[in-house]
């Protein structure tokens, strides 16, 4: 289980990374006033960084609780 855990780990961090620059704290700190909804890939790459947080988290959890 923990190999899994290191793998998620590990994919969430690429695909966190892959996101859009402007989406992240520079953006609200001076960037543009701009916003636009998600579409496409980048949606689809937002839920994939969700369910991967929340198998992380439940990983994580479970681990805890069988270990």
């Amino acid at each position: 289980m923990s190999i899994l855990h290191i793998i998620i780990a590990i994919i969430l961090v690429i695909v966190i990374l892959i996101q859009e620059q402007g989406a992240g704290l520079s953006s609200s700190i001076g960037g543009s006033e701009f916003y636009g909804t998600r579409r496409g890939l980048e949606k689809k790459i937002f839920y994939f960084t969700v369910v991967l947080g929340t198998a992380f988290i439940v990983l994580g959890i479970l681990r805890l609780i069988f270990h």
